[in-house]
């Protein structure tokens, strides 16, 4: 059986890549990337072989010029632009990339695509929960090209796609999480808005079990998309001490109102180096840290895979302080 990983040097790839090279099922493991190197020195830290069943091919940009002699049974298609400065940036990586990844495909592959919470967008009012059978309602450009990323797809591969749609993703190898853990460091955190926020999250691990326990199944039950989350909702205030205690510090959380982030959003956005140094607080991402509920329902996926997820917060947050700190970048 032949597999085949996109983003296979980011945070979800990358975690995912660690777990898929210990099951022998792969015969072969294909990783089409745009810094093969980068990929050869960051496997080379992690103590593994880059020969024996991986196979590292050059792309260029969102084109997946992939070679004309892989043939992968399935694909996991876990690349994207988490972090774009515009709509069109958002659009071109992650639906028209997407689009020319499967065009290259042959029609017998399966392909299970990592899309986003923020493809449904927040929690409806006067529910618990967001859940599959919920309208889908993205408030960013972000979620936006997921969704439409979601349907393109799926009118060209039909049953052949798995829709899996994680909420916040926590856990070593995320470099993301500086920016929080920085903060943290300080007496002071600065909070968006005075009302606690709500999150669904997942650890990378559980995120990387969940897509395998997929990758195993030779048929995959009738769904357009399934939620996938941890069981444990956080707010936001939980995120920063829990972030906090991870370091051995402590300090207190400071609500600012939202009018305030919004300013400081587009004075970032107007200034790339700002942007590249906060990507969390450009405009179109703030757009969806001003709402207070992201929490979706796992339910169906657990219940249809035979899923759970185990880390805790607690966990998720040390691992990541841990690995972080062997870098150097806290």
């Amino acid at each position: 059986m032949e597999l085949l990983i996109t983003g296979s040097t980011g945070f979800v790839g990358r975690n995912l890549l660690l777990k898929v090279v210990q099951n022998p099922r792969w015969s072969r493991i294909i990783l089409p990337v745009r810094d093969p190197e980068k990929l050869q020195g960051q496997l080379q830290g992690e103590g593994l072989d880059v020969g024996g069943r991986l196979c590292i091919c050059r792309v260029t940009g969102d084109l997946w010029e992939i070679p004309s002699n892989v043939r992968p049974d399935l694909v996991i298609h876990a690349a994207g632009l988490l972090f774009g400065s515009s709509k069109d940036a958002y659009f071109q990586t992650n639906v028209e990339g997407s689009i020319r990844l499967v065009t290259r495909l042959p029609r017998t592959t399966r392909v299970i695509v990592l899309s986003s919470l923020a493809a449904g967008g927040p929690t409806p009012i006067s529910v618990v929960a967001r859940g599959a059978q919920h309208q889908d309602t993205p408030v960013s450009f972000y979620g936006a090209s997921k969704l439409t990323m979601e349907r393109e797809l799926r009118n060209r591969l039909g049953s052949r796609l798995l829709i899996l749609r994680p909420p916040m993703v926590l856990g070593p190898r995320d470099t993301a999480t500086v920016q929080l853990f920085q903060m943290v460091k300080g007496k002071v955190w600065i909070k968006p808005g005075f009302l606690p926020k709500h999150y669904s999250w997942i650890d990378v691990g559980d995120l990387s079990g969940a897509i395998l326990k997929a990758a195993a199944m030779e048929e995959w039950p009738e769904a357009t998309k399934f939620y996938l989350e941890s069981e444990e909702t956080i707010t936001d205030g939980q995120l920063l001490s829990t972030a906090a205690a991870a370091i051995g510090s402590s300090g207190f959380a400071l609500p600012l109102p939202q009018s305030v982030i919004r300013l400081a959003s587009l004075a970032i956005n107007a200034v790339p180096e700002w942007l590249d140094a906060l990507p969390s607080m450009g405009t179109d991402r703030v757009r969806e840290l001003l709402h207070r509920r992201w929490v979706c329902d796992g339910s169906l996926f657990a219940d249809k895979f035979g899923w759970k997820a185990d880390s805790t917060l607690n966990q998720s947050l040390r691992e990541t302080a841990g690995w972080l700190k062997q870098q150097g970048k806290i």
